[in-house]
Parts: structure tokens; C-alpha cells; sequence
């Protein structure tokens, strides 16, 4: 009579192979989250620079001419509340005016945004 031989995997060995794949897997969701992090992060960062850029815009179509001073306010894009702190400066040109925007978010003490730009004394 022919001896038949066992054809198959041991417990070991796929032991082994279920180690692996949990490791790997557990590396490639943290990758993932990562991910989900940094994206959310680039996500805030473009709202507070969109929030600083319109501030300075307004000020240009206001065409109003602020005295050197700071000042602090709340605006509301895209459904979420953010904070902006400007600094307004007198600059060695007399008909200019330097404005610096700063921006976080309503819950938040990191600066999301920062954006400096000038504002031109309105013609009387």
C-alpha cells in the first residue's frame, strides 16, 4: 500500500501568514488616517486664507483708511465662525497703509492664516 502525504498548510504557518496581514493592514490604516488628517488640515488652512483675503478685500472696496491700530472680529465662511486679529501700520509712504491679517478658527489658538497687504489712502 502507497503512503499518502499530508498536502496543506500547519498551524504555524498560517499562524504566521495571519500575522503579517494584521501588521500590514494595521500600517495601512494608519497611513489612511494620516491622510484624513492632513487633508482636513489643507481643508482649514484654504478657508482661513479665503477668510484673510476677503477681509482685505473689504477694506479695498470700502476704500476706507484705518488709523494705525489692532482690532478683532469674527466672520462666518461656509457655515464655521472664524476669528481674525488685524494690525493696521503706518508705512514711510504717507498714502500707504500695511495690513496684517491673522486668522484662526472659532475654537482654536493655532493660526491657520496669515496674509499682509496694503491699503492706499482713498483719493478725496
Amino acid at each position: 500500500m502507497p503512503v499518502r502525504t499530508a498536502r496543506g498548510f500547519t498551524l504555524i504557518e498560517v499562524l504566521m501568514a495571519l500575522t503579517v496581514l494584521a501588521i500590514a493592514l494595521a500600517a495601512i490604516l494608519r497611513t489612511i488616517g494620516q491622510s484624513i488628517d492632513l487633508t482636513v488640515d489643507l481643508r482649514d488652512r484654504q478657508l482661513a486664507a479665503w477668510v484673510a483675503q476677503n477681509r482685505l478685500i473689504t477694506h479695498q472696496l470700502q476704500r476706507d483708511w484705518p488709523s494705525a491700530t489692532a482690532t478683532d472680529g469674527t466672520t462666518e465662511l461656509l457655515g464655521r465662525e472664524w476669528r481674525w486679529h488685524e494690525q493696521v501700520s503706518t508705512t514711510p509712504e504717507p498714502a500707504l497703509r500695511r495690513i496684517e491679517i491673522e486668522i484662526r478658527a472659532a475654537t482654536g489658538e493655532q493660526r491657520l492664516a496669515r496674509l499682509i497687504g496694503f491699503l492706499e489712502e482713498p483719493q478725496q
